[in-house]
């Protein structure tokens, strides 16, 4: 669970910024990019949320992920603890026609299918029965913006992992430096915090690729 509290990175920025008094920078503010921060990191590294739970299969084979799931990472196993595999429609389509229709026994669900072209969305064989059979999944979580009413007294941690505190912190000073002020304006300087942040988190255009499920080459 995180331990790092919101108003302790807020505050680091303050400092940084010289604005230890949050004329320049309110903490209202310094929150709203925090939680644009959060967003950024659950985007490129949805990893930095994930979650097991516990999901009761609806009726069918059809299965639709819990609000707060991004997409599904994976599907590992039913409740009674036999294991879930992951196999191509393609596959079932043509072996199994009728796949759709096979009701799950006591074994329960023996394979799972997931087009990450439909991310909240996954399939059972055999289809489930509501009420009946449970299993075991992984998935990465949206993130809710954070509110704070005291800033003086709040004890709300972030959402992402510690790990994540410094890119949260170059990632509040990227936007504030791109304000237009005599003061504060100053683009390079919001690169350069951008870059840190980048670099932090390690960007990366296959970053939906490290949670979305694939068939095991062989």
């Amino acid at each position: 669970m995180p331990s790092v509290k919101v108003v302790d990175i807020l505050d680091r920025a303050s400092i940084l910024l010289q604005d230890a008094s949050n004329v320049r920078y309110p903490n209202a503010e310094l929150l709203k990019f925090f939680n644009d921060a959060q967003r950024e990191i659950n985007l490129y590294r949805p990893d930095s949320t994930i979650t097991n739970a516990t999901f009761a299969c609806a009726d069918g084979s059809k299965q639709e992920l819990p609000a707060a799931a991004m997409r599904l990472a994976d599907v590992t196993r039913n409740i009674n603890g036999t294991a879930i595999t992951q196999v191509d429609r393609q596959l079932l389509d043509e072996s199994l026609p009728t796949w759709h229709e096979t009701v799950a026994g006591a074994n329960g669900i023996e394979h799972f299918v997931y087009d990450p072209t439909d991310p909240k969305v996954f399939y059972v064989y055999p289809k489930a029965v509501s009420g009946t059979h449970s299993i075991h999944i992984i998935y990465p979580a949206t993130i809710s913006n954070i509110t704070i009413t005291s800033f003086a007294s709040s004890t709300t941690t972030i959402t992402v992992d510690d790990t994540y505190a410094n890119a949260l912190l170059d990632y509040i000073m990227y936007r504030c430096y791109q304000k237009d002020s005599e003061f504060a304006g100053n683009p390079q300087k919001a690169q350069m915090h951008y870059q840190m942040f980048s670099n932090s988190i390690g960007i990366k255009t296959q970053g939906d690729a490290a949670v979305t499920p694939s068939p095991e080459a062989a």
